[in-house]
Parts: structure tokens; C-alpha cells; sequence
């Protein structure tokens, strides 16, 4: 099983999209039982509250549901607990870090490391890529869809 922790600012608008986007990529592709996805916040601002409306309208246009999530902040074990630690932004990282240290085991990565992920090729440096639109600035959310589809569905055919 691989286990996938998505992890953003406050857990209710792209590292919950990103969480409920895999499900439903992996449930296509038939694949339920060979995934645990999950979603975690770096800060404790939006701990308990449901993904935020605008969010889980965008998934709504895209067939997808994100009712029942609830927002939670990343814990010490989830370092051990997960395969694939995956932030949307630098400063996810570094909390990521201060948290974790410096990831031993490599389980770190950057959700846009993974848009246009083909089979054979190497993702890019994590410092070489940008960030996931974050919508709570731009309120932009059909740009953080794309980001986040575009890296899950690369995310997915890596593995």
C-alpha cells in the first residue's frame, strides 16, 4: 500500500483538493486498494473545519465530492506513517522540515514536481519548480484545479 499525505497552510483548500482529486483518480483507475490518501495543514488556523465552500465547488464542477473532510494539522508520526509527504509550497516545506527535519528517507516532494510526469523521465528539482496556485490569496480556484490535477494525474502514472 502506498500511503500519500498531501499537506497545505490550512488543509482546506488545496492539500483537501488534492487529497479528494487522487481518490477519485485512483477509484478510475481502479486502484483503491493499493492507496491511503490523506490531506494534513502545516498550521493549526482551520483545525475541524470542512474544506472551504469555494473548493469543494470547484470539485463539485469535476464530479467530485469533499464533503466529510475535516482539516487537521500534520503530527510527528506521520513522518513514519506515510510514504509520500507532498507540499504545495516552500513554506509547506519548510514547516515540513522544522517538523521532520531534513528527510532522511526522501519522502519529500512539491506537488508541481509531478504536471507532465511521464514514464522514464525524472522529476524536476524541487527548487526549480513553482507553487500551487494558492486560491485563499487569488481566489482563483480553476487555477490551483489545474495545478492540482495536473500533479495528481502525473503523481499517479509515476506510481
Amino acid at each position: 500500500m502506498i500511503k500519500v499525505l498531501f499537506i497545505c497552510h490550512g488543509n482546506i483548500c488545496r492539500s483537501a483538493m488534492a487529497e479528494y482529486v487522487m481518490k477519485d483518480l485512483v477509484k478510475k483507475a481502479h486502484r483503491e486498494d493499493e492507496f491511503e490518501i490523506a490531506s494534513a495543514a502545516t498550521s493549526s488556523e482551520e483545525l475541524g473545519n470542512p474544506m472551504y465552500p469555494p473548493a469543494r465547488s470547484k470539485l463539485a464542477e469535476h464530479g467530485i465530492s469533499g464533503s466529510g473532510h475535516t482539516a487537521r494539522r500534520m503530527r510527528a508520526n506521520d513522518y513514519d506513517d506515510y510514504d509520500m509527504l507532498i507540499g504545495m509550497d516552500s513554506e509547506n516545506l519548510y514547516y515540513m522540515k522544522r517538523l521532520w527535519g531534513d528527510d532522511p528517507e526522501g519522502k519529500f516532494s512539491l506537488m508541481m514536481q509531478y504536471v507532465g510526469y511521464e514514464p522514464g523521465k525524472e522529476l524536476p528539482p524541487m527548487d526549480s519548480v513553482r507553487e500551487v496556485s494558492d486560491p485563499w490569496y487569488t481566489r482563483d480556484f480553476e487555477a490551483t484545479w489545474q495545478d492540482v490535477y495536473g500533479g495528481c494525474t502525473g503523481l499517479l502514472k509515476m506510481l
